[in-house]
């Protein structure tokens, strides 16, 4: 029996041994070369700017957007009555950015007026719609907004930003 378990100890190990142990290295082709894709920030705030002209008359603006709280300035330059300036502060609620434009004109600051903008790919729209009729500044309906007031274009902030400064 003792030569029995001795031959099946030898055996055992006798297989154990001849058994080759294989480490799978990774495959590498020469011929590929490893790129890396950049990386996008999407959660980070956007700044647009933005031009529209009528007749004699221009707007700037411009619009940060940090993860749809909105701020900004806007600037009518006007040739024949006063001009204005202020800040934009609001919401965007899906592809509509609803502002209210806290302004300076004719000598006097604290204004404000709600202006909303309908935002497309390279321009936003002014909507224009009834308005109470006590402050004149606040939009009666805002599901009855049209947006078919100025388009303003997407431009180059370095020339909106020597207007607003």
């Amino acid at each position: 029996m003792k030569k029995l378990i001795l031959l099946s100890s030898v055996s055992f190990f006798l297989m154990n041994c001849n058994k080759k142990t294989e480490t799978v290295t990774p495959k590498t082709d020469v011929d590929t070369v490893a790129t890396t894709e950049p990386v996008v920030d999407t959660l980070g705030p956007k700044s647009f700017c933005y031009l529209g002209v009528v007749g004699k008359d221009s707007v700037f603006a411009t619009i940060d957007d940090n993860l749809g709280t909105i701020t900004g300035k806007l600037s009518y330059k006007n040739s024949e009555k006063d001009s204005s300036m202020g800040t934009l502060s609001g919401i965007k609620s899906g592809d509509t950015l609803k502002l209210t434009y806290e302004f300076a004109a004719e000598g006097k600051s604290g204004n404000t007026n709600d202006i909303y903008f309908l935002q497309k790919k390279d321009a936003i729209i002014e909507g224009v719609g009834e308005r109470d009729s006590q402050t004149g500044t606040k939009f009666v309906n805002e599901n009855k907004i049209k947006y078919e007031g100025t388009d303003y274009k997407l431009v180059d902030c370095k020339l909106v930003s020597k207007v607003l400064k």
